[in-house]
């Protein structure tokens, strides 16, 4: 089994900074992709970011795109996400996952991002 924890949530003004952490443990595997989810109020989950393995293949979805950016530490299984000129709209639940083949399997119980106007 694999254990996630997301780290970093919280509150800030719009044109912010924050810095999502995930923390993946337990069962180690050779080859996988971190991602980086979010879920807004009243909204289904949407993708925001991935990262290889190996931390040198990485893809945002657009709305993200020049704002956030996704960086690896393989060597302690941790995964970030810099978040930049942050838009309330960008409030949301941050969830990490960890993908071992084409499907994410383990997720962590998300955190907190709130970005005031």
């Amino acid at each position: 089994q694999v254990q996630v924890v997301e780290s970093g949530g919280g509150l800030v003004q719009a044109g912010g900074s924050l810095k999502l952490s995930c923390a993946a443990s337990g069962r180690t595997f050779s080859k996988y992709t971190m991602a980086w989810f979010r879920q807004a109020p009243g909204k289904e989950r949407e993708f925001v970011a991935r990262i290889s393995w190996s931390g040198d293949n990485t893809y945002y979805a657009d709305s993200v795109k020049g704002r956030f950016t996704i960086s690896s530490d393989n060597a302690k299984n941790t995964v970030h996400l810099q978040m930049n000129s942050l838009k309330p709209e960008d409030t949301a639940v941050y969830f990490c996952a960890v993908a071992v083949g084409a499907m994410y399997n383990f997720w962590g119980q998300g955190t907190q991002v709130t970005v005031s106007s």
